[in-house]
């Protein structure tokens, strides 16, 4: 790998001008802010542009642009076959086209070739290596930065949040893999601090009472959504909520007041009957960032890459490229109200779920959110509704809504980690029955999605049923 990105490296000193183009999710934009700080400091002339999804009209227009490279970023793999008239490279971490696996002493050395053309691809699939959790599409990206320049190595900082933002260290609450590597090189230019905590989203940011009522991963039995019973909580443990007029937040706690909070926390869901890994999930390593102002989303990793997320569901990635980049005086505040009417919609989308209800099958569950749920977010509240032990996590949950760009139908899948283990594999899943019914589709095996033509929900809610069946049962 640490070849094949010298060789990525290599190939963007001999252009002037570079197009980034990037996904919009919070990997995406640390990809592509990674991308152009190191292009910066190379003296490049840049652009960024972020796309949802690299389709076929995505790529016609990029066909259509002046002479230079395309860099993409966080995406590209899936479409190696379409992108062979361009003049390109990629880092990216989804499943990519071709063969995967260590690759064979030739592959080593030569570059991928697709028709006419010769495209540099970094991903970690091809050296056997898992994209959904041992390296993120910024941390791919990192690798090529830091072999452009070393001094670059201060740009991991960016890649831990762009893995912390795709959910790569939810799984053993702490990264692994490559991204392990990339998080010691952090710690070590002194950009990143790792710490022992709650993995409660908020300890920035929220006051004591509202860590625990807006709490969803996990979700805290008798405490979340209840604003009184948190408080309740918190007087019954002893922790003083306010320091004079102004709200404690977990930082301010002392030891024995964060342990006192997590064993009450632990003994209810216990209780309740929760398995233990979730009461084992309220602690795990926590990301902090030493140059950012404590208190602030900006501090730690989990709040930061919300903070990004919620500018790309909205299409504003460019807000949050100008906060990765330091840029921060109009365009905080900006990515402040979207996080602001991003935790709105979510708040709607998920009573709009609640009327409608969940349809369980035999293999999987699903929802239709039509145009009510913003395809953006439809993902997102699959998420959360399979964490919050609402519905049954012993299956699958598809989720639907209506496309906003195109015409189709938005599919977003999410699996567990048991399901996972058992060999679930919604990547695979999404991108094979969604070819079935005239779509297009891809992801990780834990979360993917895709995109369907309107009125084949039902055909394809039979092909993903049948091959879920077929991967359970395998």
């Amino acid at each position: 790998m640490k070849e094949k990105a010298k060789r990525l490296a290599q190939k963007i000193q001999c252009y002037d001008k570079i197009q980034i183009v990037s996904h919009i999710d919070a990997d995406g934009i640390t990809s592509a802010s990674i991308a152009h700080k190191a292009l910066e400091r190379a003296d490049k002339d840049i652009d960024v542009k972020f796309i949802k999804q690299l389709d076929e009209n995505e790529i016609d227009t990029l066909k259509d642009r002046e002479n230079g490279l395309i860099w993409f970023t966080d995406l590209g793999s899936g479409q190696l076959k379409g992108l062979e008239d361009i003049d390109c490279i990629i880092t990216d971490h989804h499943e990519p086209q071709g063969k995967t696996g260590p690759p064979s002493l030739a592959e080593r050395e030569n570059i991928l070739s697709y028709g006419n053309s010769d495209i540099l691809e970094l991903n970690p699939h091809r050296y056997g290596l898992d994209g959904a959790k041992e390296l993120s599409g910024s941390g791919t990206t990192y690798l090529v930065a830091k072999e452009m320049d070393k001094s670059n190595k201060d740009l991991s900082k960016l890649a831990v949040i762009g893995a912390v933002g795709d959910l790569q260290a939810a799984e053993n609450n702490e990264l692994i893999g490559k991204n392990r590597e990339i998080l010691k090189e952090g710690i070590e230019t002194g950009v990143v601090d790792k710490k022992i905590e709650t993995t409660l989203y908020g300890i920035e940011s929220r006051p004591l009472p509202k860590l625990l009522e807006y709490a969803s991963d996990p979700v805290l039995p008798g405490l979340t959504g209840e604003e009184s019973a948190c408080t309740n909580f918190l007087v019954e443990n002893d922790i003083p909520l306010k320091e004079g007029e102004t709200w404690r937040r977990w930082y301010d706690l002392s030891k024995e007041e964060k342990r006192s909070i997590l064993s009450g926390l632990a003994k209810r869901m216990l209780d309740r009957g929760y398995p233990v890994e979730y009461a084992e999930s309220l602690v795990g390593e926590v990301y902090e960032f030493p140059d950012e102002e404590r208190g602030t989303m900006l501090h730690e990793a989990k709040e930061f890459s919300t903070l990004l997320n919620s500018c790309g569901r909205y299409e504003k990635g460019d807000i949050g490229l100008k906060v990765c980049l330091g840029d921060r005086e109009k365009n905080l505040k900006k990515a402040r109200s979207l996080l602001k009417g991003h935790q709105k919609v979510l708040v709607d989308s998920l009573q709009y779920v609640e009327n409608i209800g969940v349809e369980e099958r035999e293999h999987l569950q699903f929802f239709h959110g039509k145009d009510e749920i913003p395809d953006t977010v439809v993902g997102t509240v699959a998420g959360m509704l399979l964490s919050s032990g609402d519905v049954e996590r012993r299956l699958p949950i598809i989720a639907f809504a209506k496309s906003e760009e195109r015409d189709g139908v938005k599919v977003s899948s999410r699996g567990t980690k048991r399901l996972v283990k058992k060999g679930l594999d919604l990547s695979s899943i999404m991108s094979k029955c969604s070819k079935k019914v005239g779509g297009e589709g891809g992801g990780h095996d834990i979360a993917a999605g895709a995109l369907i033509p309107d009125g084949k929900e039902e055909e394809f809610l039979g092909e993903v049923e049948d091959m879920i069946e077929s991967q359970l049962q395998g």
